[in-house]
């Protein structure tokens, strides 16, 4: 069993909370847009931590973490992309990113619109745990924690942020 906590669009504002929220996960996942390294070296530092650049990191993200990432939690095949879209709006980058991989979890950030949905055509389970920072027009700051056992994906949970 893995317990992950996600967590995307922090734009260099990272919530002292998430530390609670994700101190019984096993591993972080950040889906882009991290503002700077300062907040990927705090998350880090707490718990194992995967991730990728978004559009507003600059070098000091992008020379440690790649613009899609693809690998295995337990028997679930993950791939992730910070500018993806959802299912099945799927922006034409991302389209072909899962048709290359194949992942039963496809998770991106961007939007800033928390979505768990799952995608018939491609069998696959769409996440997008919104946005945790402080910058974006959205008004509520989302994170998502949720468990991998073998083949399932369970126990999903959205956490508001107070603003």
């Amino acid at each position: 069993m893995t317990r992950i906590g996600l967590i995307s669009d922090t734009h260099d504002f990272l919530d002292d909370t998430v530390f609670r929220h994700f101190e019984n996960c096993d591993e972080i996942w950040h889906a882009g847009d991290f503002g700077t390294a300062k907040i990927a070296d705090a998350l880090k530092a707490f718990k194992p931590l995967r991730g990728v650049y978004g559009n507003i990191d600059g070098y000091d993200i992008r020379s440690e973490y790649p613009e899609t990432l693809v690998w295995n939690c337990e028997e679930i095949k993950v791939a992730m992309i910070h500018i993806g879209g959802y299912p099945p709006k799927y922006n034409a980058r991302s389209k072909l990113f899962i048709r290359e991989n194949h992942p039963q979890l496809f998770i991106s950030g961007h939007s800033h619109i928390l979505k768990v949905m799952y995608d018939d055509k491609l069998n696959c389970l769409h996440m997008n745990p919104g946005a945790a920072g402080k910058h974006g027009w959205h008004k509520v700051r989302t994170l998502i924690r949720f468990v991998i056992e073998g083949k399932d994906i369970k126990n999903c949970e959205v956490i508001e942020l107070n603003s």
